[in-house]
């Protein structure tokens, strides 16, 4: 049953929540730079020769959870957003926040980026129209998530104009649904375009087997704002204690899946059987993450501040610039003769603060350029 109690205008434990995602995100992609299986090797911005085994182990679990968080929390804001605009401005707004920032980052960060790629391995730079995304084969690497998501906030803006309504059915009973329809796609999209397949496009890039997954989180969002199901924090323990004490069986299960191929990289094949294996507790373990990532920032991360208001205006810069950062500063630290034990959490650490600091220099020179220009000008005295 929706709630009658009205949402108050910021839900501080989203944007809270939103804010430690991102920093996940930085985090996963630092341990690219160090991880020991060779995956991220071949196209990763910097790789440092000095390796940790576990790295990879906690990168699995970043990638069960964070793109389906940050997706629902986008489902989450469309309604409101959309319920407040006509058609046309909700496109515009989506264009400025989305496909502008996009543009000017595939512009600007790809060629970058292969700069860096090239300069910490000591190979030569290319002609100089090799470096944009239209004719790098690896193409947005991480920027796909931005017009994936104009993707779906168009499919919403125009399902809903359409007349199309999310059903009116128990919360429980939709994320049953999405999970069943979720599991049979990715299952059958494995079989036929094969395991961890991607689709890259000079628009569009997006793993083939999670692309519904990350729809089916993000109207999933905007059932909960429909719903309003955060209107109040969640009143019981029970649920919150079992889902804690069994989670990790679903999230061991999926690292064990995926550390399979390793044993026989030779002889192992993709079986249908394997997929379900990969996909069921992929799936069972994302409910669970999702489910205590909310919970847990409901109950106990509720708060505001200025340093949480700071990291908060940033997260969104912070996405789109870090992985820059991460090549400086692993490039930086790779002929530094400490152990990865160290490098790992100074490259962290030095990559989310100096994103931070560079989106807060951005944004007060933003605000200084237009309060001058919106300044009256002095009328001469008689």
């Amino acid at each position: 049953m929706a709630s009658n109690n009205v949402l108050p205008q910021r839900i501080h434990w989203m944007d809270n929540l939103r804010t430690i995602i991102i920093l996940l995100v930085v985090l996963y992609h630092v341990g690219g730079v160090y991880e020991a299986a060779g995956l991220w090797g071949w196209f990763w911005i910097v790789d440092d020769p000095a390796t940790i085994t576990w790295v990879g182990i906690v990168g699995i679990v970043f990638d069960i959870v964070v793109m389906p968080t940050l997706f629902l929390i986008s489902g989450f804001l469309a309604p409101a957003s959309l319920q407040s605009k006509t058609s046309w401005e909700f496109l515009v707004g989506k264009v400025r926040r989305l496909l502008l920032p996009w543009a000017l980052a595939v512009i600007t960060l790809i060629p970058l980026y292969k700069v860096i790629f090239l300069y910490s391995r000591g190979l030569p730079q290319e002609p100089w129209y090799t470096y944009f995304h239209i004719t790098n084969p690896n193409s947005q690497n991480w920027l796909w998530f931005l017009p994936v998501l104009f993707l779906f906030n168009m499919l919403y803006l125009l399902g809903t104009r359409a007349g199309f309504k999310l059903p009116v059915i128990p919360l429980r009973a939709a994320g049953a649904g999405a999970f069943i329809v979720g599991l049979i796609y990715s299952i059958s999209i494995g079989i036929i375009f094969g395991a961890r397949s991607w689709t890259l496009t000079p628009v569009l890039d997006f793993e083939n087997e999670r692309l519904l997954v990350y729809f089916l989180a993000f109207l999933f969002g905007a059932l909960c704002y429909r719903q309003n199901v955060f209107a109040q924090k969640p009143q019981g323990q029970l649920w919150y204690i079992v889902i804690n004490a069994i989670a990790w069986i679903p999230i061991t299960v999926h690292i064990f899946a995926r550390l399979i191929p390793f044993f026989d990289p030779q002889g192992f094949v993709v079986t249908p059987l394997y997929l379900l294996f990969w996909w069921l507790s992929f799936d069972l373990a994302l409910l669970c993450l999702l489910y205590l990532m909310i919970a847990t920032f409901q109950r106990y991360v509720d708060r505001t501040g200025w340093l949480w208001s700071e990291l908060n205006r940033n997260s969104y810069g912070v996405y789109i610039i870090h992985v820059i950062m991460i090549g400086v500063f692993g490039t930086l630290l790779l002929n530094l003769n400490v152990p990865a034990l160290v490098k790992y959490p100074v490259l962290f650490v030095a990559t989310y603060a100096a994103s931070n600091l560079l989106v807060s220099g951005y944004r007060n020179l933003v605000s200084a350029v237009r309060s001058s220009l919106n300044r009256p000008v002095a009328q001469p005295t008689p």
